[in-house]
């Protein structure tokens, strides 16, 4: 990944931001969705780091707590 938390493509849901106090921002589509601060922020940043584009989304949408987890079904159209 270039900068932290920047996604390399445009196509890219989630990024996040490490600001100065020790948190971690996490933004879906340009928006915040959650805040993670003290050991889950040290723990994500920790997880984030040495995971691919493709890990890293899997590892943002599972912090924020509302986006699907990658086992949900699919529906059979």
């Amino acid at each position: 990944m270039g900068k932290p938390g920047e996604a390399e493509s445009g196509e890219d849901a989630f990024t996040f931001r490490a600001v100065k106090d020790g948190a971690v921002r996490i933004a879906y589509r340009g928006k915040v969705v959650t805040t993670l601060a003290g050991n889950d922020a040290s723990r994500f940043l920790a997880r984030i780091d040495v995971a691919d584009a493709d890990q890293a989304q899997r590892i943002m949408a599972k912090a924020t707590g509302n986006f699907k987890h990658g086992n949900e079904r699919r529906s059979r159209d």
